[in-house]
């Protein structure tokens, strides 16, 4: 009978497993990036500006992105070097900032809306549709089950 010190570490097995599928998604992300010029941060960045009904504000974002407000300068000198977003005035306080989606922005959004759905398929094709829906189900209760303040 196997005592519980030499049974196999199925948790550690999995989070093994976690680990690798996230590195590869990363990969795969990293290579539809480059083409376009942007890094994954700064494509968080301006899916999280388009979420926004109003542009939001610099420190909307950092909040949102649970990052310092100097990263946030950072990602939208970026962006608005390449015309992706821009800076406009707070209508209301002129001392306020916002961050708008350019017409760029939003086209290259849809690109890599696309591309990523494209590597999702690669990566989900051993999967029945079944199976799917229970990964899904799987990684929502995940997702759903973090702490607030442990979330990204």
């Amino acid at each position: 009978m196997d005592s519980p010190d030499s049974a196999p570490d199925s948790d550690g097995l999995l989070a093994e497993q976690l680990l690798r599928l996230t590195r590869r998604l990363q990969r795969i992300q990293s290579r539809q990036l480059e083409p376009i010029g942007i890094t994954p941060a700064q494509f968080r960045l301006l899916r999280t500006v388009a979420h926004y009904e109003d542009p939001p504000r610099m420190a909307d974002l950092a909040l949102r992105l649970d990052v310092v407000p100097r990263a946030v300068t950072t990602l939208v000198d970026g962006l608005e070097a390449c015309g992706r977003v821009r800076r406009a005035p707070d209508p209301t306080n002129r001392r306020v900032v916002r961050i708008e989606i350019t017409d760029e922005g939003r086209a290259v959004l849809r690109s890599l809306r696309n591309a990523r759905r494209t590597a999702v398929q690669e990566i989900l094709t051993p999967l029945t549709t079944g199976q799917r829906e229970v990964l899904g189900g799987l990684l929502t209760a995940l997702v759903d089950g973090m702490p607030e303040h442990h979330r990204r």
